[in-house]
């Protein structure tokens, strides 16, 4: 079981819930459990360039993105960031 956090922003169209308890084996599984996947991942289970995840403070994308594995993990943060203009 791995804790997934959610910031404020993504936290808003999950009715305000900011922390899920998920049993996934990577953070691909991880983030598709979650009730605003369709909001974090494209339709390849790649999430987008303005989403930072962490896996345990380390950046997801340095160890293998989506295919990150979970063994041993106790926490992932999800950061969204806003862009545009």
């Amino acid at each position: 079981m791995v804790r997934v956090v959610v910031s404020s922003i993504v936290a808003a169209q999950a009715d305000g819930r900011q922390r899920f308890d998920v049993e996934a084996e990577t953070v691909g599984e991880a983030l598709r459990a979650l009730p605003v996947a369709d909001l974090l991942l494209d339709e390849r289970g790649e999430w987008s360039r303005n989403l930072w995840v962490y896996v345990d403070e380390t950046d997801a994308r340095e160890r293998g993105g989506p295919a990150c594995p979970l063994a041993g993990a106790h926490e992932i943060r999800i950061v969204a960031a806003l862009s545009g203009g």
